[in-house]
């Protein structure tokens, strides 16, 4: 409101649980009998994780696909049905560039992101009677957010001990501006990332051979550090 020429009836916040996947139709309609459509949905809802797999409940596991993944698409289900009536939005999700590469202390939260990966790429092929319908995958390296403060570790009712420092990460005004930039412009898919973590995502496209060698060099490094407490 202070920055803009917004009026407070330009501007409605739902409080919303990804979880409780009952209540997404009810969000939706509530937006939509306030605005009257929806133009986009960005889906940026979800936790991260830090855990050795062989230490980690499988609950953990089902809680990381029950919020990064089924409420996504849950939502998006509701918001799409009316993009379809109108033939026409945006569906912007926040995936990650763990969605295009593995990496250790995350097996749960990379496998959340391949999926969500791999269901819009494929949701895009159902849309193609509706050419003004764009899927856009938005997959971000390390930004600068709570994320880590939040993250999943080997049991539901633990959190991590120290979040380690965030300065060496992409800030978070850049990366909603070239988020906002590739939506502008209807791009399928954004890498956006500093490197050398873009660069590994190049390695891991078109020289995956190397990305692996590269990320058990890494990897063995990583779980090292969070052995010790760094």
């Amino acid at each position: 409101l202070e920055i803009s020429s917004l009026s407070d009836k330009d501007i409605l916040v739902l409080r919303l649980d990804l979880t409780d996947r009952s209540s997404h139709e009810a969000a939706t309609n509530s937006v939509l009998k306030h605005f009257g459509r929806i133009d986009v949905l960005v889906n940026n809802g979800g936790r991260s994780q830090r855990s050795l797999f062989v230490d980690t409940n499988l609950d953990v596991y089902n809680a990381i696909i029950e919020l990064n993944y089924l409420g996504t698409i849950s939502l998006t289900k509701y918001v799409l049905n009316h993009m379809i009536q109108r033939r026409k939005g945006k569906i912007v999700t926040v995936s990650s560039v763990m969605g295009i590469m593995g990496a250790p202390l995350a097996t749960g939260y990379c496998a959340s992101k391949h999926a969500l990966q791999g269901f819009f790429n494929s949701l895009r092929t159902e849309l193609t009677d509706y050419p003004e319908i764009s899927i856009v995958n938005i997959c971000p390296g390390p930004v600068q957010s709570k994320i880590i403060q939040n993250v999943f570790t080997e049991n539901l009712a633990k959190s991590i001990e120290n979040s380690g420092d965030q300065s060496h990460k992409m800030p978070t005004d850049r990366c909603a501006r070239l988020t906002l930039v590739s939506t502008a412009n209807d791009l399928k898919e954004a890498w956006i990332s500093d490197h050398p973590y873009l660069a590994v995502c190049y390695l891991w496209q078109y020289a995956p051979t190397w990305a692996w060698w590269l990320m058990n060099r890494m990897g063995k490094r990583r779980i090292q550090n969070f052995k010790s407490g760094v």
